[in-house]
């Protein structure tokens, strides 16, 4: 069993043991606990869940939308076949429906998430710049992406979930400190781990050092009630669980903007993945 899978279902029992039910604005109500903290050594361990379908490409591809393409238009997922982000897109008429809320964002958005995620990323630079801080100033305490931008919520869609990373380099070493406001365990947690591991791995091989560890800290970690029995399915698989796979990325890119973000998805790949199948959830809104 891999530690991340451990650590994941150590997580589950205790929410189900401990949480406390919850009303939100999703009108699904949840179980949630205030408070949890991951550390992983990336350098030994690549965490990817076994106890179900993962895998890479789903979550590196949102990953690459965000930090790459900087984009936050929904098409650009749908051509790669990532339908994750499509109950948010701004209708042509630039309302946001999906949720009840009928929220005017503006026509200018339309078939966008507004100004969220990627288009934050492109307005602030990031990580361009955090690269540079990295290669130029790596003894740096300020080295902080920074999602959450108050003054843009009124045309987001969503605010970030994730909205914090730090790098902090330590000699030939990468590390990085994640922050997660609220957080769906059962959906949203296995791709937010798997893809900012990632994101240490491709920031560590462009600024030519090696990837160290993640410190992964969430504020509302809940299972929503309705996922419940998905995730007693998974913690019964506890004693199937598979060993880690390795991440593997084309050693030929430097430049974070060239790994290659098309649907072939040819520069990252995960060697020796298994994994137990999928585990069916469904969304909340």
């Amino acid at each position: 069993m891999s530690k991340w899978d451990d650590m994941y279902l150590d997580l589950c029992e205790r929410i189900l043991k401990e949480g406390k039910l919850h009303h939100n604005r999703t009108g699904d109500d949840t179980l949630r606990i205030l408070g949890h903290t991951f550390e992983f050594d990336i350098d030994k361990e690549f965490p990817v869940l076994s106890v179900k379908s993962v895998g890479i490409r789903g979550p590196v591809t949102e990953l690459l939308w965000i930090y790459q393409a900087q984009s936050n238009k929904v098409s650009w997922l749908k051509e790669r076949g990532i339908n994750i982000w499509n109950e948010w897109e701004v209708d042509q008429d630039g309302v946001y429906r999906q949720d009840g809320s009928n929220r005017v964002i503006g026509k200018e958005f339309a078939g966008t998430i507004g100004t969220a995620y990627g288009w934050i990323a492109k307005k602030f630079g990031w990580p361009q710049k955090n690269i540079e801080i990295i290669k130029n100033n790596p003894e740096s305490r300020r080295n902080i992406i920074d999602l959450w931008q108050e003054e843009y919520f009124n045309t987001a869609v969503l605010p970030p979930c994730v909205y914090g990373s730090q790098f902090i380099v330590d000699e030939d070493i990468l590390h990085i400190r994640v922050t997660q406001r609220s957080c769906d365990v059962g959906l949203g947690l296995p791709y937010n781990v798997t893809q900012y591991a990632t994101f240490l791995c491709m920031i560590a091989q462009v600024t030519g050092l090696k990837p160290g560890k993640m410190i992964y800290q969430i504020t509302d970690a809940h299972i929503y009630c309705k996922h419940i029995s998905a995730i007693k399915e998974m913690i019964g698989r506890r004693k199937y669980a598979k060993s880690a796979p390795k991440l593997w990325l084309n050693p030929d890119i430097k430049d974070f903007f060239q790994f290659d973000n098309s649907k072939e998805f040819k520069d990252i790949k995960l060697i020796g993945y298994e994994h137990l199948g999928k585990v069916p959830m469904e969304i909340s809104i």
